[in-house]
């Protein structure tokens, strides 16, 4: 199975903190989130591992030489012009692949929920997390009361009707059958110049469209964050990095 890491964003929202490089190099007690995710993964016997790079990809790839891990890296060069873009470049896997792993690359994670998703039943699963704070931020995933996914987006409609929702990790896993219904949005938001908008659009089209063939794993409990703002640096450091366990 392949892993496929979003990374081409240029972080802009976490200011200083930033320091002009990729927001994936971030490091917490010394380690990057990318190094992060190949450990995690390797450990998981996943080693056919494609990262999409776009700002300041160089630095990305010097950051990762030194790895025993083979990379393959995907450059997106229109990496500002929206994330849909950066999945659009992973196209012959999403068509030819039976199936693959998509990662986004700014979460710090317990490895107990790459656990839950090599190992999950489920032939396309999202991972969702009960216990969030809502607001505009988080990516909501929408459960009815048949167990169905049946909204994923950031901003939910007043009058929409659910039994639970929980916050999506930003982790999926997709077959063949998925893959090439991504691409075939893709290509729509393309030809309409639609491309500025993330790539979760493009999932949530899939999800509303086909929503007997997604799942999810509940999660809830097991410590992630994903790293937009530096309020979230600050509680990863100072919450999330202490409760993460050792490596399954």
């Amino acid at each position: 199975m392949k892993a496929i890491i979003l990374a081409a964003g240029t972080g802009n929202r976490l200011g200083e903190y930033s320091n002009n490089k990729p927001k994936a190099l971030l490091e917490f007690d010394g380690k990057s989130l990318l190094k992060r995710h190949i450990e995690i993964l390797k450990a998981h016997d996943i080693e056919d591992i494609i990262i999409v790079t776009g700002f300041e990809s160089k630095m990305i790839i010097e950051h990762l030489d030194n790895l025993q891990t083979p990379i393959h890296y995907i450059l997106n060069e229109s990496y500002n012009e929206g994330s849909i873009l950066s999945l659009e470049c992973t196209r012959e896997i999403l068509l030819n692949d039976p199936e693959f792993i998509l990662m986004d690359a700014d979460v710090l994670y317990d490895s107990r929920i790459i656990t839950r998703l090599i190992n999950t039943k489920i032939k396309n699963c999202l991972l969702l997390d009960r216990n969030f704070i809502d607001g505009d931020e988080p990516v909501k995933i929408c459960v009815d009361n048949n167990g169905i996914i049946n909204e994923f987006a950031k901003k939910i409609p007043d009058k929409h009707e659910y039994n639970f929702q929980g916050e999506s990790v930003g982790f999926f896993k997709f077959d063949n059958s998925i893959g090439k219904i991504l691409v075939s949005i893709i290509d729509d938001y393309i030809v309409k110049k639609e491309n500025e908008k993330p790539y979760e659009e493009v999932i949530r089209d899939s999800i509303l469209k086909f929503p007997e063939k997604f799942g999810f794993e509940d999660i809830s409990g097991i410590p992630w964050i994903e790293i937009d703002f530096p309020d979230d640096i600050e509680r990863a450091s100072n919450e999330i990095l202490q409760r993460i366990t050792n490596i399954e």
